[in-house]
């Protein structure tokens, strides 16, 4: 099924898909799609560094990640190991509902600056550990939030940005919260990659980002 998906994202002009990995299960599946796969594969991972790193090594393209929530530093740096090890970049993903609680507490809530403090945080936190192919995004439900966050962090760093808006929703609400978002951001010269999110077939998701 997941197959499937990738090749008709493929047929509609994608440039690459990226896999939830949420379990050992996923995770263990993964050499036979990236062999199968006519797209490069990113795995996207939450709090197991165990699964990033079983990721790198079925031959993903690239990771998603939250050091925030993958673990400690020692976690973060097995899996730029693997990283290094394989060449393969990261994109450090930030989103509004999984901030961490320190920065929480310091904004009184998931803020434009709380997201774009996160994104500098943990982007740096990979760097440091030797890991310099690295893509940042920084999400949110809504579109002020998201366009203001991803202004900040662009003012602060010239890592290149992932847009989204993340849940954007079903298709008349996602579609037009994501043309918001991104006809702003990317005509003020910001976004190296969009990923347009829909409650809709992914094919469809593709079709909505190459008319925005």
């Amino acid at each position: 099924q997941v197959l499937e998906q990738v090749k008709r994202v493929a047929a509609a002009g994608g440039d690459l898909m990226r896999v939830a990995v949420p379990d050992q299960a996923a995770a263990a599946v993964l050499p036979a799609l990236v062999a199968g796969s006519p797209l490069p594969l990113v795995a996207d991972i939450h709090f197991d560094w165990h699964l990033a790193v079983a990721a790198a090594r079925a031959g993903v393209a690239k990771l998603r990640i939250n050091p925030g929530n993958i673990g400690n530093r020692e976690a973060v740096a097995r899996v730029v190991e693997a990283c290094l090890e394989r060449g393969i970049p990261v994109r450090v993903g930030v989103n509004a509902g999984s901030l961490e609680r320190d920065l929480l507490a310091q904004y009184g809530g998931p803020t434009a600056e709380a997201l774009a403090d996160s994104a500098l945080r943990n982007a740096e936190i990979v760097q440091e550990l030797g890991l310099k192919d690295v893509v940042v995004s920084i999400k949110a439900a809504d579109v002020a939030r998201t366009v203001q966050a991803n202004r900040i962090f662009a003012e602060r760093s010239d890592l290149p940005l992932h847009l989204g808006i993340t849940e954007a929703g079903p298709a008349d609400e996602g579609v037009v919260k994501s043309a918001v978002g991104l006809g702003i951001l990317l005509e003020e010269g910001l976004g190296d990659t969009i990923r347009v999110s829909l409650t809709s077939p992914p094919e469809q998701e593709v079709r909505v980002g190459r008319l925005i």
